[in-house]
Parts: C-alpha cells; sequence; structure tokens
C-alpha cells in the first residue's frame, strides 16, 4: 500500500486551514505528519516549492517560514530570470534560425554547428558565463567581462577565435533585438589581430621562370600521373592535374561544400568572354554564381570526354566516390604526394604550409598580379564568395607592385 494512504484515504489531506504569511507563501498542515508546511511561490519559475519547517507549533513554523523567504530573496531565487529572457533563450532562437537558413540554401548548412560550438562552449561559451542573466542587463561592460574571463579560461585561444565568438555573441543579441526585447545592439570592440598572409604558389612574373612554383606544381601533377603513382589505395590520374586547374581558373574552395559539391548540372559555357558559369548551392557565403576563367572551359571539356555518357548529376571530380569526404580526403593526400615530390609542402615566403587551398590563394592573386591592377576588386571579392575586406587583408596588401602596376601608380593624366 502507498506510503500516504493509510485505509484508503490519503493522508496528504489539509489538516485545518491554510495561513497565508504573504503574497505567495503560506503555512498548512497535512494529516501524514505533525510539521507545519511552508509554500513559496515562485514567479519566475512559474512553479511553486514546498518545504516542511520541522516545526509543531505555529509561532515557530511562522518565525521559519519568513526566514525561509528571505534566504531565497537573498539567492536571487524569487526574482530569477524568466526563461524567455535569458541569453540561453535567444541562443535557441539563433540555432532555429540557421538551421532554417541552412536548408534553404542562404548560409552553409552547417554554419548553426559552428555557432553552437562556440557560443556553448562548457569552457568559454557565452551561455555558461551568461547562465540566467537576462538579456536587456548585458551591454558592452558586460561584454567585455566576458571577454576578459574566456581569455582567462583559455590562453592559448588565437585573437581570430575571439573575435568569431564576439560574433556570434552579436548574433545572439541581434536576435533578441529583432524581437523587441532588447533597444539596441551592444558594441562589440573587435580584438586586435595581425593577419597572417595566405600561402600560394609564387608564378611567373612574381618570380623568374625557373623559380615558378605553379608551372613546378602543374607538370609534377602530369609527370605522377603518366608514371601513374600510387597513394594508398588510388593511383593519381589526369584528374588531379585538371583539378589543380581547375581550382586556379575558377576561385573556388576546396570543401565538400563547394568543388566537390559540383555536379554537371551545376555548369554551364557561355562566350563573350569565354568562360564557365558555375552554380555554387551550398558554399560557405550562400549560394552563389561564379565565371571562370578562358582556361576552365578546356578543362571541363577533357573531364567531360574523361567522363563519357555523365548523367547532369554525376560529380565533376572523383564521380565514383559518392561519398564526398571520402573524396576530398583522396584529393588531398594525392596533393600532399605532389607537394612531397615538388619539395613545396613549406611556403618559402612564410610561416605557413601549402595545402589544398593554396589553389583558392592562388587563384586570387594570379588575377590580382596578372590584370596588371585592373582587375575590379568588388567584382572579384563576389565572383570568390569573399569581401573586399579579405581581399585587401589577406591577398592585395602582401603582394609586390608589378612593373605595369607601378606605371599606372606613376601615370599622370592628360591635363596633368
Amino acid at each position: 500500500m502507498p506510503r500516504n494512504l493509510r485505509n484508503g484515504k490519503s493522508l496528504d489531506i489539509m489538516d485545518g486551514k491554510v495561513v497565508h504569511l504573504r503574497h505567495g507563501v503560506a503555512l498548512y498542515k497535512v494529516k501524514a505528519s505533525p510539521y507545519w508546511k511552508c509554500r513559496i511561490w515562485l514567479p519566475a519559475k512559474k512553479k511553486r516549492i514546498v518545504k516542511s519547517t520541522r516545526e509543531t507549533a505555529r509561532a515557530e513554523a511562522i518565525r521559519d517560514a519568513e526566514e525561509l523567504f528571505a534566504a531565497m530573496g537573498s539567492r536571487g531565487v524569487l526574482d530569477s530570470t524568466p526563461k524567455e529572457k535569458t541569453f540561453e533563450h535567444f541562443a535557441d532562437k539563433l540555432a532555429e534560425i540557421e538551421i532554417a537558413k541552412g536548408k534553404s540554401g542562404e548560409i552553409f548548412q552547417r554554419q548553426h554547428q559552428n555557432t553552437s560550438s562556440l557560443i556553448r562552449n562548457q569552457e568559454y561559451g557565452a551561455v555558461v558565463y551568461f547562465k540566467d542573466k537576462s538579456i536587456d542587463q548585458i551591454g558592452t561592460r558586460e561584454f567585455n567581462g566576458y571577454i576578459s574571463w574566456v581569455r582567462s579560461q583559455k590562453p592559448t585561444l588565437s585573437v581570430g577565435t575571439l573575435n568569431h565568438i564576439a560574433v556570434v555573441f552579436r548574433k545572439v543579441m541581434t536576435v533578441a533585438y529583432n524581437a523587441g526585447v532588447i533597444a539596441s545592439v551592444p558594441e562589440t570592440p573587435r580584438q586586435k589581430q595581425k593577419d597572417n598572409p595566405r600561402s600560394f604558389f609564387r608564378f611567373k612574373p612574381l618570380v623568374s621562370k625557373e623559380h615558378d612554383e605553379y608551372k613546378l606544381l602543374i607538370d609534377t601533377a602530369d609527370a605522377m600521373a603518366k608514371e601513374r603513382v600510387r597513394v594508398r589505395e588510388t593511383v593519381i590520374t589526369d584528374e588531379l592535374r585538371d583539378f589543380i586547374l581547375f581550382m586556379t581558373h575558377s576561385f573556388m574552395r576546396p570543401t565538400e561544400s563547394e568543388v566537390y559539391a559540383l555536379t554537371h548540372r551545376d555548369i554551364s559555357t557561355a562566350d563573350n568572354p569565354k568562360r564557365l558559369i558555375v552554380t555554387i548551392r551550398k558554399g560557405k557565403t550562400g549560394h552563389r554564381i561564379s565565371n571562370t576563367m578562358p582556361a576552365a572551359v578546356t578543362v571541363y571539356h577533357r573531364i567531360k570526354r574523361r567522363q563519357e555518357g555523365h548523367a547532369a548529376d554525376d560529380f565533376l571530380f572523383l564521380p565514383k566516390y559518392k561519398n564526398r569526404s571520402h573524396a576530398k580526403r583522396i584529393i588531398q593526400r594525392q596533393f600532399n604526394a605532389l607537394l612531397e615530390r615538388c619539395g613545396l609542402k613549406r611556403d618559402r615566403h612564410s610561416p605557413n604550409q601549402h595545402t589544398v587551398y593554396s589553389l583558392r590563394h592562388t587563384a586570387i592573386c594570379m588575377r590580382l598580379i596578372l590584370s596588371e591592377g585592373r582587375v575590379n576588386i568588388f567584382n572579384l571579392a563576389k565572383n570568390a564568395g569573399t569581401s573586399v575586406d579579405q581581399i585587401e587583408r589577406f591577398y592585395a596588401r602582401n603582394l609586390p607592385l608589378s612593373a605595369e602596376m607601378a606605371r599606372n601608380l606613376q601615370a599622370f593624366g592628360a591635363g596633368s
């Protein structure tokens, strides 16, 4: 028989009347116990708590109830923040928004995971730091305190990561602002950092013909394909050389959502000027249409001949591997073997290592240099799915002036 039943009757039945001490605080007794119980209503959590006073006398029970009420108030329990006003609540809302945008192709599909990994990190996440703090009490001063705490928790975090943390913090505050909960989004001072130049393969005219790293890369890839060099379970073919050429003439990222996701359906050719029009459906910056350089058209024709009878949904590179993560790893391994053979694994001009990503950096640098300063940097940024600021910070500022660019710099107008 349940302990709160005796002879079929509940022992939790009230024994006498409820004694109301103040709004939300009451005393009462039940037949199951000789002690007075204290009941306190928590408006923020919309629930009641019940504690036994361990007193049989009413006067002593009233004193204990008042002491309990005062103690809860001093600990902030009574006036704790409603969940719908907490920082965590709006972090949840941000996740919902980013998941929806990812599904519609507006942003990278897994961006919400990147955001969550920063904002919910158990060591330094904003959700951990602000806990149940009301979001309308979080301003620039609180943000600066948070960043100082992050630095103390994880001193090894780079300035870039700290700025990413600031970005996701600001996203959460923007959700609250759009919901009308806060009057403005707090300022989040950017942490100063020294930009690290991107590694790329030097090419003529930046270097002499004898030191042209890009040409060495292409020629060596061609030689390794003719030798049918084996890298783990795969053999290097002409596909690696075409992959390199396609990358440096299309400005694409070597990611699963960009170059490895391309199918024949995403490619069309155009003339005047000769180019490929490439549809990137779910790139890092969302959906975009990109125009290639003329050489990419020739590469694409070779790909089509290699894949005779291909379907529209077949992938451009390593089409037999439906798992694109696996396809990406194969290209990476082959490319690393190529770098080792060329002696180009380490970038001689920066503290960085060369990777497949260096091909994208090479593509952007080629346009800046080979156009002799005439390329429209806004169009280049849009085509590459980046920003003018990124190109100026990581590419343009680290490139030497060519002779033609120097002549442009020194040119005088007709009326001078």
